[in-house]
């Protein structure tokens, strides 16, 4: 089941006939109460998610839903108005598994859905990946350096999991904006060099375990094991 909340009700009944229609059970909700009402009942398999709402913002719902047990690593995409950069950047680094913005086309909307859900969907992950002392649990969402936990963001952590699961491929900009962010813009690609950046900081002396392939984008080699 996909939640949408929407206080816009033309936005919202189409989308949901859509999703509907194309064999995806989806549910409305003009209310952020409403919304956890429901969410209290039945957890969703995926969350649409408006920021400008009454009662609440979005950003204050994506925070609760990712600081719960229960809906810590359910799916969230944002879908609204606001279209900046900076409202991308606060809305991705504040948990959301991608973003959308109005107006939008309901055939791309219908993909990033059900890419997500396949992202998110996919069989159980091999919990320990590591490279030299670089030691990370995927489903503690731990990362260490020589025994020393690193604290990452979601974004910094799901990117550093994705390049060692493929170490010694090199992933493009643009791949690792669709496995990462779920979109690919025109522009964009400096959000993937930004978070390589602090990802390096981050990690010290195994930031550079990460390695820039130059015009392509980045890979984890396995020469420095």
């Amino acid at each position: 089941m996909i939640y949408f909340v929407e206080d816009d009700t033309s936005i919202r009944e189409l989308v949901l006939y859509t999703l509907n229609s194309s064999g995806l059970q989806a549910a409305g909700f003009d209310k952020p109460s409403a919304f956890w009402k429901a969410v209290d009942s039945s957890v969703p398999s995926l969350v649409v998610l408006d920021l400008m709402l009454p009662e609440e913002d979005g950003l204050h719902i994506l925070k609760k839903l990712r600081s719960m047990p229960a809906t810590s690593k359910l799916p969230i995409m944002l879908l609204t108005a606001k279209n900046s950069e900076y409202d991308k950047v606060i809305g991705l680094d504040g948990g959301a598994d991608d973003y959308m913005t109005k107006p939008f086309g309901m055939m791309e909307l219908l993909s990033r859905i059900k890419a997500l859900l396949r992202r998110t969907s996919t069989g159980k992950e091999s919990d320990q990946v590591d490279i030299g002392s670089l030691h990370v649990s995927v489903l503690k969402h731990e990362v260490t350096v020589d025994d020393v936990k690193i604290e990452l963001t979601l974004k910094e952590f799901e990117l550093l999991v994705f390049l060692l699961e493929h170490k010694g491929m090199v992933m493009t900009r643009d791949q690792l904006l669709n496995q990462i962010w779920g979109y690919a813009f025109d522009g964009e690609s400096r959000t993937v060099d930004v978070h390589i950046r602090s990802l390096r900081q981050k990690l010290g002396i195994c930031g550079d375990y990460i390695e820039t392939v130059r015009g392509v984008g980045y890979k984890i080699g396995g020469s420095k094991t």
